[in-house]
């Protein structure tokens, strides 16, 4: 009776063991077969195309102006011609001085134009020594610059271009020059003294204005109000705070 006991238990543990064996192999094989199917995370990101990626925001240059075919787009001029913000690379007061640069960035701007009547220009020979009277020095883009110093150093406060293609003047040909309109504009917030800059900036439209017969004109080209430099004085005041 105690052999068969002894015999029994032996096949029984036989059983168990095998059992264990053959779920250790077949668990073995399954690790093995998920392993081949699975894909690393980055190479599903890899195949899945992104949909996330948002088409690129509009700057301040791409504003539009309503224009004639034969004007120039003012509003690359400005944009071409904002201060740059530079990285702040250096740890040392890093937030400091990046909180200064972005108080300069320009986020919005001031123009205003000088119109001639109908049928007239203004003649490149009376034009140039206009425009250097009111301290005006030109860049080697074809542009005005009016400078915080009228020695022509310091940061550029406004600038006067031609009001139609290519915007630019050739101050070699000034002689054979002849335009119906120039355009003054100044980004905001700009170096210095904003409010000073824009005072500065609607005396010369005028004063040009004067010289040739012209008309000041807004933004929208309408002729300037008295409500109108009230709006833009408002406006600069708000960048001045």
């Amino acid at each position: 009776m105690a052999t068969e006991l002894r015999w029994a238990l032996i096949v029984i543990s036989a059983l168990v063991i095998g059992g264990l064996l053959i779920h250790g192999l077949w668990s073995v094989r399954k690790k093995s077969s998920d392993k081949v199917s699975y894909k690393e995370p980055n190479e599903l990101k890899e195949q899945t195309p992104n949909h996330d990626k948002e088409p690129d925001e509009p700057e301040i240059g791409e504003m539009t102006f309503s224009a004639v075919d034969d004007e120039p787009a003012t509003e690359g001029i400005i944009a071409t011609h904002e201060p740059d913000t530079e990285v702040q690379t250096e740890s040392s007061g890093s937030e400091e001085v990046e909180s200064e640069k972005n108080a300069i960035e320009p986020q919005d701007f001031i123009i205003l134009h000088v119109e001639m009547p109908e049928g007239l220009k203004m003649a490149g020979s009376r034009l140039l020594p206009a425009v250097l009277s009111l301290g005006f020095k030109y860049s080697d883009e074809g542009f005005f610059n009016r400078h915080l110093e009228p020695s022509g150093n310091g940061p550029v406060l406004f600038r006067l271009v031609n009001m139609y293609n290519p915007g630019t003047f050739d101050i070699d040909n000034m002689e054979q020059f002849s335009t119906a309109g120039i355009s003054l504009f100044m980004t905001l917030p700009c170096e210095g003294d904003n409010l000073a800059a824009f005072n500065m900036l609607h005396s010369a439209s005028k004063k040009l204005a004067e010289e040739f017969g012209a008309t000041v004109l807004d933004k929208d080209r309408e002729p300037l109000t008295v409500e109108a430099v009230r709006g833009y004085v408002e406006k600069v005041r708000e960048f001045a705070a």
